[in-house]
């Protein structure tokens, strides 16, 4: 699959566009995950950014109509937790009328979907991917650092098929903690419209205690998931999807991998992400950004903010993942993925 170029749209230094544009709402959330907010590293009294050290509604559509005339198609809200945005969906209302968004789509952890999920349809939602690692309780209380109802969550998902959308469901998957509950993950959602994406664990951030070990590969999980319910290759939706497509032999729907550690995807990645401080990064495990923040509220002008962003995409020549597999370690530091989303 070829790569997409457009007219006067930027290419890194190592040819890829920008297409991809994740937005971090909030940097709040109600989880503590392990794998991004532990909650010996992030208690109750973590300090969250202020509402003023935020970026606004405002100055987040300004920035978003900015990156789609460099070449963005596609927006996604993440966080944090974006749910927690009260006034999510009339953000969604302006985003969704921006000329050139072609995807608009939100990463949630499902807690808070339920009463929400009609109204952000109706505004102009195309996607949701909801974070789901396992469907135990207790493992999955386990999962969301104490915080997580499950209950509530697949409440989410109901909501959401009654509104209309097909989900992506994202499944972590760590070694001695959730893998041997893949295939009930996997089991509960077969015969729906919704996709679980089986992702393998990964160093973000700086303080979840990555070891290499911890890591199940995606090849070994697709050879248990084979073996119960055969399944058969799909070719990418479009150029750099970052999930290998599989459907299963009997009909029962499909599934996908994500496997950043050890099929690393770095040369086809297209996506910016834009913090809730207003820092725009060029990699999920970036150890800096570009802030925009000031940018945007002492007057730069639409093309003035167009030609830093274009600049910073020219000079971007990030492969972490490819990286890491040449290091016994993961590399620090790095920007912690509750500031830039998923």
């Amino acid at each position: 699959m070829t790569n997409p170029k457009g007219l006067n749209h930027p290419t890194d230094r190592l040819d890829r566009p920008i297409r991809d544009l994740r937005i971090s709402l909030i940097d709040r959330c109600n989880y503590r995950c392990p794998y991004c907010m532990p909650i010996s590293e992030f208690g109750d009294d973590y300090e969250f950014l202020k509402r003023d050290a935020r970026l606004s509604h405002k100055e987040i559509v300004r920035m978003a109509t900015i990156m789609v005339g460099l070449g963005v198609t596609k927006l996604r809200l993440t966080g944090g937790e974006p749910l927690l945005d009260k006034n999510i969906v009339s953000l969604i209302e302006r985003l969704a009328t921006i000329p050139g968004v072609d995807d608009l789509a939100i990463t949630t952890n499902g807690q808070l979907l339920a009463p929400k999920a009609q109204a952000l349809r109706d505004a102009g939602l195309k996607r949701i991917t909801l974070s789901l690692d396992s469907v135990n309780p207790d493992r999955f209380a386990q999962m969301s650092g104490g915080r997580g109802d499950l209950d509530s969550v697949l409440a989410g998902v109901a909501g959401a098929e009654l509104a209309g959308f097909s989900l992506k469901i994202n499944t972590v998957v760590q070694r001695g903690v959730n893998d041997d509950g893949v295939l009930d993950v996997l089991e509960y959602f077969r015969g729906t419209s919704h996709v679980v994406r089986l992702i393998e664990y990964m160093d973000v951030g700086n303080r979840n205690g990555w070891q290499r070990e911890h890591v199940v590969p995606s090849s070994e999980l697709l050879g248990h998931i084979n073996a119960r319910w055969p399944v058969e290759s799909l070719q990418p939706n479009y150029w750099g999807e970052v999930a290998r497509r599989y459907r299963y032999s009997d009909g029962g729907g499909e599934i996908g991998f994500i496997s950043s550690v050890t099929a690393p995807f770095c040369g086809s990645c297209h996506r910016a992400r834009l913090a809730a401080d207003g820092t725009l990064y060029t990699c999920l495990f970036a150890t800096q950004g570009t802030r925009f923040l000031e940018p945007l509220r002492w007057g730069a002008s639409d093309e003035e903010i167009g030609n830093m962003i274009r600049r910073v995409w020219l000079r971007r020549e990030d492969r972490y993942s490819e990286q890491r597999a040449m290091s016994e370690q993961p590399l620090l530091p790095k920007v912690e993925m509750h500031r830039v989303g998923g």
